[in-house]
């Protein structure tokens, strides 16, 4: 080969390099989440049910002195646990637990509500929060009954199992983004133990991205017979609870109220799932909860959090709230009720604990939700989105759908920029939003334009919607 066709050839090797080092950094699939989908144990999630089932009952109101038997025998348990895994990970765990007193209908003497939290913090972004909650409580029948047996193996040993067994698989992961795995008390008393949580994370000036509040999700048989082990529900508000009549306003016109922060995190969960679970389809539900009902999720959303509650597809309601017994009727013969460890499907339960597990790694490794999102292309055929760069991006992304898509539907890597002219498409006809990339490609959940979607702690009322300006 002659020197010149070599010198050639060097050249064009160092173009290709060039161009190629100029491409906008781009989302890719990552094998450290396609083995984390795989890791939840069965095992794990069964032992873990089993020793909360054997505690007898965990109501609010329950026993606190007692080793064997009551709310207090499991909150240590729980407590010694992550103390376990801490130990297993060189102390990269700490625990707390945070408390308050309440009274209220349900908690007519003043009475402590303990959570108690695990924090794996983040080594790059630390006060950036992602929170896995499920409940501790139990309950039978009648709500005030402290001494019956209630086992609550589904309702929420379920959610506690799959956040202790996160956790377990988590603190042998790195992450940017603090990680916390909280066992709430009081929540079939009032919702209490979100709320104490909730406080506690603006207490220490937390910046919630997200609560996956988990809350019965081990259960594949419907009460009507329906079997399915391939389904979780994600419900999530569409509009901010805690918004301003202002933010209300500028959003009623422009825009917004089906793209909350949570909202787009179902829709990340959503898509977790089809990259990684191809076994398991994130159902999303437009509402906060199911009709009428609520979960600890609650109380982060009125503290201006994002946060989405997860549950199981088809609900058994003879195993939910339940005096232990057998029916007797003509309307419910042998039927057996009550929230027994046999009416939990492990392996079902493995594939929602692997579901936020991803979610979360996924979470915390990507860079934070670009802020200071903002659109503009009125009277014109082009469309314009500003937007804030924030630490560890290397590159953003531009999404956009029809209005009446429940997913995104379009995306164009922009690169390292602050701002993008998507040409020839109409702001008038789509929604838009903005992701952040990381170098190894994690990409943050997608961030709608102005207050409604921003992920900060709301209602931080921006100059965009006191003025319409972007």
């Amino acid at each position: 080969m002659s020197r010149r066709t070599l010198c050639l050839a060097a050249l064009i090797t160092a173009t290709f390099a060039s161009q190629a080092t100029d491409l906008p950094v781009v989302p890719r699939e990552q094998p450290s989440l396609q083995a984390l989908a795989t890791a939840p144990s069965e095992a794990e999630l069964h032992a873990t049910i089993e020793k909360l089932v054997g505690f007898g009952t965990r109501h609010t109101l329950s026993d606190t002195k007692s080793d064997k038997r009551g709310i207090g025998a499991a909150r240590r348990w729980v407590k010694s646990r992550f103390e376990e895994i801490s130990r297993e990970c060189g102390g990269c765990i700490e625990v707390v637990t945070p408390s308050q007193m309440f009274t209220g209908k349900r908690a007519p003497q003043p009475t402590e509500v303990m959570d108690v939290v695990a924090i794996k913090r983040g080594k790059g972004d630390p006060k950036r929060v992602i929170v896995m909650t499920g409940h501790l409580d139990s309950r039978v029948t009648d709500v005030m009954n402290s001494t019956s047996d209630a086992p609550g193996a589904n309702d929420d040993a379920s959610g506690v199992a799959a956040l202790m067994e996160a956790a377990r698989l988590l603190s042998k992961q790195d992450n940017d983004a603090t990680l916390v795995f909280a066992a709430l008390s009081g929540e079939e008393q009032g919702l209490y133990g979100g709320k104490v949580l909730a406080d506690y994370a603006t207490a220490q000036g937390w910046q919630v991205q997200a609560d996956l509040n988990n809350d019965i999700v081990g259960n594949s048989h419907g009460q009507n017979g329906v079997l399915d082990n391939t389904t979780v529900r994600v419900f999530s508000e569409g509009t901010k609870s805690n918004e301003t009549p202002e933010q209300a306003k500028y959003r009623a016109y422009h825009g917004g109220e089906v793209d909350s922060p949570s909202r787009n995190i179902a829709r990340y969960m959503e898509q977790i799932a089809s990259n990684y679970l191809p076994d398991l389809r994130v159902h999303m539900v437009y509402r906060t909860d199911r009709y009428s009902r609520g979960g600890d999720q609650v109380p982060f959303l009125e503290a201006g959090y994002p946060a989405v509650r997860v549950t199981e597809g088809h609900e058994d309601y003879t195993r939910q709230h339940q005096d232990l017994r057998t029916g007797h009727t003509d309307q419910d013969r042998n039927i057996h009720y009550g929230d027994t460890i046999d009416g939990v499907d492990f392996r079902y339960l493995a594939r929602v604990t692997a579901l936020n597990t991803v979610t979360m790694a996924a979470l915390s490794r990507a860079p934070a939700p670009p802020t200071g999102v903002s659109i503009e292309g009125a009277l014109a055929t082009d469309t314009t989105v500003h937007w804030k760069k924030v630490p560890g991006a290397t590159g953003y992304v531009v999404h956009w759908r029809d209005t009446t898509a429940p997913q995104w539907q379009y995306s164009r890597s922009v690169g390292d920029v602050d701002s993008a002219v998507i040409k020839d498409v109409v702001i008038d006809d789509w929604f838009f939003g903005v992701s952040a990339v990381s170098a190894d490609g994690y990409q943050s959940p997608v961030v709608f334009p102005g207050d409604a979607g921003s992920f900060e702690r709301s209602p931080a009322a921006s100059a965009a919607a006191k003025t319409g300006a972007p």
